[in-house]
């Protein structure tokens, strides 16, 4: 049995959830969700808050978990919660790592309809970890990610994720499990446990997300070199996912982690504010709760709503094609810093989509079930309403947003509109992607192409 020696740790044998116990028990430990800023972004009630976060509520928003009405999803809503709410101990809180894993749960196992105790009985560790907890990484429905001293790895630090006792919560870690078997350019799991029913996951420890490194940095934009690194590392770890027949369904800038976030900080004049570089760009994509094998039942509504394919919106159906989409609209957001639908409404999302991109395919409306969004084969959208005010302030054609018509910038841009294609079937796939002449781009200096 494992050893876990816990600092401030929840009564492990208590019913009551994580979710309610330390982390909100006094109002100077509480931390916003980054979910719930990008949620919440166009509410009026954030007077109190920074004018940083401020702005970025007019650019991001959350998982929308109302939204997973079938069978697979009906509890992930609850295991989706995020859980980077950082270290509550003043002595970590500077120098800590967060983890951003977030978690959905699959079921299907065989043990699922067995007892607990008999669970516990065939799923004893092969092998016997000695952890001690420095720091809570964050928490959420599912249980909690802490930051340990393996005392057996010669002091390594890593994350050991801790799963509740909860059948439906097992079930999506022993999924995990499997599927982090069987990817590569993904975080690395180290060694997984069971103790006492709760299934222990130890991970390597990552630094910040890109997600929180774009909000630390006032959402400036990465380095062009920086992007070209970052969307190639990203392009073949899905790519490798999708060889082996796996959909993410869930890609966001919270899911991509930086292997190690240390940066430069050197002053802009022309801001007038200090700026960051990240040293180095590596990047580790993270989450495979949702993911989803072709041969598995495919939920009608995945990913965060502004990395929606429009397929998805329309419930046509989706593949591998949905995770290239999400990837088009991420590699812009790390490109102008912000992210490009900023919406909660799918008739508005589409309609933002058309401002960038163009009309939709008569092809796509013609066979949706969703023709509460169409009128006479055209979107039914009033563009003199306050919505259609909205969405001519925020977005404009995909070509408007490039800042420099140098060749990087164009073939960047020629990538983005081919992941961004309407329909699936003409959109590239990503070993097509890892060809795209935005790669082949040596600059001298510049050792972007991984190892």
């Amino acid at each position: 049995m494992p050893h876990l020696k816990r600092a401030r740790s929840p009564d492990w044998s208590s019913g009551e959830s994580w979710d309610y116990r330390d982390c909100y028990s006094s109002h100077k430990y509480r931390r916003v969700s980054h979910s719930s800023e990008r949620e919440n972004k166009r509410h009026k009630n954030h007077h109190h808050l920074k004018p940083s976060d401020g702005h970025y509520l007019e650019t991001k928003s959350l998982n929308e978990h109302m939204e997973y009405h079938d069978g697979k999803h009906e509890y992930r809503d609850g295991y989706k919660m995020e859980y980077r709410n950082g270290c509550r101990n003043r002595e970590c809180r500077h120098d800590r790592y967060h983890y951003s894993h977030h978690n959905y749960s699959k079921s299907g196992k065989p043990d699922s309809g067995r007892s607990q105790q008999s669970s516990r009985e065939r799923h004893r560790p092969k092998k016997h970890l000695s952890d001690e907890i420095v720091c809570t990484l964050g928490e959420g429905a599912f249980g909690k990610v802490v930051e340990c001293i393996d005392l057996k790895r010669g002091g390594e630090r890593l994350a050991l994720k801790i799963i509740k006792n909860v059948d439906r919560y097992r079930d999506a870690a022993y999924s995990e499990i499997h599927l982090l078997l069987t990817c590569s350019g993904c975080v690395q799991m180290l060694d997984w446990f069971d103790h006492h029913g709760h299934i222990c996951i130890a991970f390597e420890l990552l630094g910040l997300s890109t997600y929180d490194f774009l909000k630390e940095n006032n959402f400036m934009p990465f380095p062009m070199h920086q992007i070209k690194h970052m969307a190639y590392q990203l392009c073949r770890a899905l790519n490798s996912l999708h060889c082996n027949k796996l959909t993410h369904t869930d890609l966001k800038p919270e899911n991509i982690l930086f292997m190690n976030s240390d940066h430069d900080i050197e002053y802009n004049s022309k801001t007038k504010r200090d700026e960051r570089t990240v040293k180095n760009p590596d990047i580790k994509v993270v989450d495979f709760g949702s993911a989803t094998f072709d041969d598995e039942h495919h939920s009608t509504v995945v990913s965060t709503r502004h990395y929606r394919a429009p397929e998805v919106i329309l419930e046509l159906g989706w593949s591998n094609p949905c995770d290239v989409w999400s990837v088009g609209c991420i590699l812009l957001e790390y490109y102008l810093g912000l992210t490009l639908f900023q919406t909660h409404d799918s008739r508005e999302h589409l309609a933002m989509m058309e401002r960038v991109l163009g009309p939709i395919p008569s092809s796509m409306i013609s066979r949706t079930r969703k023709r509460k969004y169409f009128h006479h084969e055209r979107l039914d959208w009033d563009e003199n309403s306050s919505a259609g005010r909205y969405v001519r302030r925020r977005c404009k054609p995909l070509k408007e947003y490039m800042v420099c018509q140098d060749s990087d910038h164009r073939e960047l841009f020629d990538l983005i509109g081919k992941m961004l294609e309407y329909e699936p079937s003409r959109r590239i796939s990503l070993d097509q992607a890892l060809h795209h002449p935005f790669f082949s781009t040596k600059k001298k200096g510049r050792s972007w192409i991984t190892k």
